[in-house]
């Protein structure tokens, strides 16, 4: 099955849950999106599905205080996980979020691929850098959007990215790294792609697997 199988523009909102007890039933494909409360990630995800209002987006970050599921195809689903850092709310409600996006990373067993977002004037923050080190460890496939790249020139900006680049190369993991604007479109389609590819890729997997007759 070809990447071109999956188009992300069929995204629907399904559900916005506080925990992962209140999430669909753990079976499938998903591809979840974390990053910091003010790196663009909702303006991201509309980019990607080519819907202006699929993700709510808000002048005030951290107001995304949900796990917010939304279905692709059938048993394939797009994860907008709480935002992290930054937001200017109680320190108990910052334990809640920070709460389910732990339980969800952790236990999430359809979890196969995670989008974190960054953005490219301050990427790789110590919660960055967390988040991507326990994906590297976990061999979960990382793409890094640096985010909001249209704030500076394109010589900057693939400096950015090469730094990134060879700040995690240690890692030696599945790690991609671009630049990324949502209001210019840019690395928009080469994102789409890699998320793509996550989803088709897994469904390959599953049909090399023999079955238990098989064996």
């Amino acid at each position: 099955m070809s990447s071109s199988a999956i188009h992300l523009s069929k995204a629907t909102f399904t559900i916005s849950a506080p925990d992962i007890r209140r999430l669909p039933e753990d079976s499938g494909i998903e591809v979840a999106f974390a990053g910091r409360s003010n790196a663009g990630k909702s303006s991201a995800l509309n980019t990607l599905t080519n819907q202006k209002s699929l993700a709510r987006t808000s002048k005030t970050p951290g107001r995304t205080q949900l796990i917010n599921v939304f279905e692709i195809a059938e048993n394939k689903r797009l994860v907008d996980l709480p935002g992290y850092g930054f937001a200017k709310v109680p320190l108990e409600m910052k334990k809640k979020w920070q709460k389910a996006l732990g339980e969800y990373l952790e236990k999430r067993e359809s979890l196969k691929g995670l989008v974190v977002l960054m953005d490219i004037r301050h990427p790789l923050k110590d919660l960055d850098l967390d988040l991507i080190e326990w994906a590297a460890d976990s061999d979960l496939p990382v793409l890094c959007l640096l985010t909001k790249a249209d704030k500076l020139s394109q010589g900057k900006c693939s400096s950015e990215v090469l730094k990134v680049k060879k700040a995690l190369a240690s890692l030696k993991a599945d790690i991609k790294v671009q630049a990324f604007s949502s209001l210019k479109r840019t690395g928009a389609d080469q994102a789409n792609n890699v998320i793509c590819h996550w989803f088709t890729q897994e469904d390959e997997l599953s049909l090399a697997e023999p079955s238990i007759e098989e064996e």
